[in-house]
């Protein structure tokens, strides 16, 4: 058996590589990869493997956007540090799922599962995948809780006009103008967020689709954006980032 592993942590990545083979020596690492763009190129000027083992966050993006663009043949088994609500949504007889930090029991007990099933289909391993590819999607917070004094407050992400990152103070500005703080850091507020709904301008900001005014075209191929509530500062676009930006706008 041929087993490829997407992981772009290296030490975890050599971890599991270490465990595969004293569970099986006889099951062959076809390849240890990093990132999204890597998986795609891997993909295209390689033979399926038989098995992939699949970090879902990785350095450039989600796994499942190596899945939705790339016809694949092989059976994965997902690897993730997701909360126990999502990961109902994994169970499914198509593949299985290891909760991080993986142990070598937990992945035995993934690859006893993935040979059962592995007999017992009698459609092919890519319909299995595309329909758990519908399932599984990223959990998004519909509400993010924040503390007023002694409340603790529901802000319904649809209110919130943008994420703000004052020196080390993270507040959000909704809609309607309020200001509230909280204590999470921007990376991990905007991983509990629907990126289709919500775009990382800068370092500094996180802007809500719905709160965009007009994009104005600044110096250098820059872009300002301007939201219909008043900001701290100018929320500007890099040269990088503005044909993502706009893509993402239009979309």
């Amino acid at each position: 058996m041929n087993v490829l592993i997407i992981e772009d942590e290296p030490r975890a990545a050599k971890e599991l590589k270490n465990m595969i083979q004293q569970i099986d020596d006889t099951i062959q690492v076809a390849g240890i990869l990093e990132s999204v763009e890597q998986a795609k190129e891997w993909f295209a000027n390689n033979a399926q493997p038989d098995l992939i083992l699949s970090d879902i966050q990785l350095a450039d993006g989600l796994s499942f956007e190596i899945y939705n663009q790339v016809q694949v043949t092989s059976a994965v088994i997902f690897c993730t540090a997701f909360d126990e609500y999502l990961m109902h949504a994994f169970e499914t007889n198509a593949v299985s799922y290891l909760l991080k930090p993986i142990t070598i029991e937990k992945l035995e007990k993934a690859l006893e599962k993935y040979e059962s099933m592995k007999a017992s289909f009698a459609e092919p391993f890519p319909n299995n995948l595309q329909s758990l590819l519908q399932v599984i999607k990223p959990a998004h917070k519909t509400a993010l809780l924040v503390n007023e004094k002694e409340k603790i407050i529901p802000v319904q992400v649809k209110d919130i006009a943008c994420i703000y990152l004052d020196n080390t103070i993270l507040q959000i500005i909704t809609l309607q103008n309020k200001k509230y703080f909280i204590t999470a850091t921007m990376d991990e507020t905007e991983r509990l967020l629907d990126p289709s709904v919500f775009y990382r301008a800068n370092r500094q900001y996180l802007i809500n689709k719905a709160a965009i005014a007009n994009a104005e075209r600044y110096f250098a191929r820059k872009l300002v954006v301007k939201l219909i509530v008043p900001t701290g500062e100018q929320i500007v676009i890099s040269k990088a980032k503005s044909g993502d930006f706009l893509q993402w706008l239009e979309s």
